[in-house]
């Protein structure tokens, strides 16, 4: 028998353990596409669009993310979507870090194996993150969500920084057995992890929401998607999410080939690089947490101002990491991707905010497929930007026979895409609907990592 439900939301101690969850997720997502990816284009001295078509691969998959979202609307039971999704995330994770070894026999085991991996890791990202998010926005009180999406959005930050910098510690002197067992480990204890954290959260916690709101999206997936579409905010937001993310994902994939090929560093000094943007991240999310949640009612579209400062830091940071490889290595590498990650964790916990108050905005309980909205055009934006990225650094090394100006020339298209998403984020509402009673939210906003 289902037990009654204890209280009208999440405790603090429930939404710290739903960010332990997405620090779970992020453990494993930072050695399978920022780690792997590294070690096929260096180590492996695979061309660079391999990795980018195989991350592009699980983006891709991502697109059903409304399809899981509905069905976690419709079933009630967002728990075993999450945990499920982790498992099968762990044990992909895995096979694509084994897929190493297949390169160095024959390449074409190498890539199948590689494909197999990568599209259920797309699965298992796709099925557990739509149904947390949409789990802690229709169990959080309105009051609490602000706060609720910096601390999650934090401890998923914390744990991609955590892992890779004690992975960092592991993998070298690199080998592939060595990437398989930190990888296999990391998914276990993630998979541990996150299974405690969610057990029994969902039984013991109602939804938030207006009495008058169905308890259970029981409509077909065109008709909840189409009511989502319909509102114009969603709408909006949802070319932001897609522009900012193709901003972002264009360097996931070239950041740490940046770091081995033009700074000299070694497999674990760049998987420690990448802790270096993320602990940038971090701290950029946690200024804007607190200083939104301290300035949101009297500054409503305060979090909208987070939003565009940070897409303007980033274009900023990237411009500078353009140049980075006429004064290598001397140029401050460290500090340039620490200032990035603070730019990209400033607009992204905004953006998390937002998305938060917009999934609990609409007249009916479909929070899932409006996650799931988001979550496909992050993973679409995800999944070109990524292989856009390796194309055009392939091409212009084609082209010039140059490493360091290629590696520019992409560092300049993201900093131009990260302006085009300030521009449109200044026409994401004006703080009106954040104000309305039925808008979710009772202080302003609209805010991955995941």
């Amino acid at each position: 028998m289902t037990k009654a439900f204890n209280t009208p939301g999440l405790s603090w101690f429930s939404i710290i353990r739903l960010g332990l969850v997405q620090a779970a997720l992020g453990a494993i997502v930072v050695l399978t596409t920022s780690t792997l990816n590294r070690v096929m284009v260096v180590e492996l001295a695979l061309a660079a669009v391999i990795p980018g078509a195989l991350v592009g691969l699980h983006y891709a998959i991502q697109i059903l993310r409304p399809v899981w979202g509905h069905g976690s609307d419709r079933g009630g039971n967002r728990t075993r979507w999450i945990i499920g999704g982790i498992a099968l995330l762990a044990v992909a994770g895995t096979g694509a870090a084994a897929s190493t070894f297949l390169f160095e026999i024959d390449f074409t085991l190498g890539l199948a194996a590689g494909l197999v991996s990568f599209a259920l890791i797309g699965l298992g990202i796709g099925a557990s993150g739509t149904s947390l998010l949409a789990l802690l926005a229709s169990r959080t009180a309105p009051a609490r969500r602000p706060a609720a999406a910096t601390i999650v959005w934090m401890m998923m930050i914390a744990g991609i920084v955590i892992t890779a910098i004690v992975s960092g510690q592991f993998l070298d002197p690199y080998s592939h057995a060595r990437l398989v067992a930190v990888t296999g480990i990391a998914g276990l204890l993630a998979l541990v992890i996150a299974s405690l954290a969610v057990f029994g959260i969902e039984r013991r916690s109602a939804p938030v929401r207006d009495p008058a709101r169905p308890t259970r999206n029981a409509v077909g997936f065109l008709e909840s998607l189409a009511d989502a579409w319909a509102d114009r905010k969603a709408r909006i937001f949802t070319i932001f999410v897609f522009m900012s993310m193709l901003a972002y994902s264009m360097q996931d994939l070239i950041l740490e080939p940046f770091g081995g090929l033009v700074f000299g560093m070694t497999p674990g000094e760049t998987t420690q690089l990448s802790g270096v943007q993320h602990g940038g991240v971090l701290l950029g999310m946690a200024m804007v947490g607190l200083l939104g949640s301290l300035m949101a009612r009297r500054k409503p579209a305060i979090l909208r101002f987070f939003v565009i400062s940070g897409c303007l830091g980033s274009a900023a940071a990237l411009g500078l990491l353009s140049i980075a490889h006429s004064y290598a290595p001397a140029w401050p590498l460290k500090v340039n991707i620490f200032v990035l990650g603070f730019a990209n964790g400033a607009f992204a916990v905004a953006a998390i905010g937002m998305m938060m108050a917009l999934a609990g905005a609409g007249k009916k309980s479909r929070e899932g497929i409006r996650m799931g909205l988001w979550g496909a055009a992050q993973a679409i934006a995800f999944g070109l930007g990524g292989f856009l990225g390796t194309v055009a650094l392939d091409s212009v090394r084609a082209l010039t026979g140059e490493v360091g100006p290629s590696f520019a020339v992409v560092f300049a298209g993201e900093a131009a895409l990260f302006f085009v998403s300030a521009l449109i984020a200044t026409k994401i509402g004006d703080g009106s609907a954040e104000r309305r009673p039925d808008a979710g939210l009772a202080t302003p906003p609209m805010q991955p990592a995941e």
